[in-house]
């Protein structure tokens, strides 16, 4: 086997529909594109999301709901995971540790919610906790400090 010799494999390869070359290629007079309208001429382009005259989905759906232009979306970190990192040894967690252990990002709001269990004492620094993160961090004999 040589380079030279290498071919794909039988019936792999389609040639390309060869379109406006003529009559005797069957492809040739509209081109396959029909008879007469915008379509068939050159330089068409319709708008994003045109449905042929239709009624268009994105008017068809009704809108709903409201978005806040003020919310500030947070990043939750569960006592269950504060748990394993004081198994790793880590006693102090702050938003640097955090981001060290891959749990949040440098530009995160980071919440400390109250689900799992925690039995180590820890200092946890972050910028928001629930109540029940609070009093389980507060009960294990470690301390909650809002950023």
């Amino acid at each position: 086997m040589k380079l030279n010799t290498l071919k794909p494999a039988e019936g792999s390869v389609k040639s390309s529909k060869r379109i406006g070359r003529g009559q005797g290629s069957g492809r040739g007079g509209t081109s396959t594109r029909g008879h007469k309208g915008a379509k068939s001429r050159s330089g068409y382009s319709r708008k994003a999301g045109f449905e042929g005259g239709q009624m268009p989905l994105y008017r068809r759906v009704p809108k709903f709901g409201f978005k806040s232009p003020n919310r500030v979306e947070t990043k939750p970190i569960n006592l269950d995971t504060i748990q394993a990192l004081a198994d790793k040894g880590i006693v102090v967690i702050t938003l640097e540790t955090l981001l060290n252990n891959g749990l949040a990002g440098k530009h995160d709001v980071v919440k400390i919610l109250g689900r799992g269990e925690l039995s180590a004492k820890v200092e946890v620094t972050a910028h928001l906790f629930s109540k029940s993160a609070i009093e389980a961090i507060e009960k294990a004999g470690g301390t909650a400090t809002a950023v």
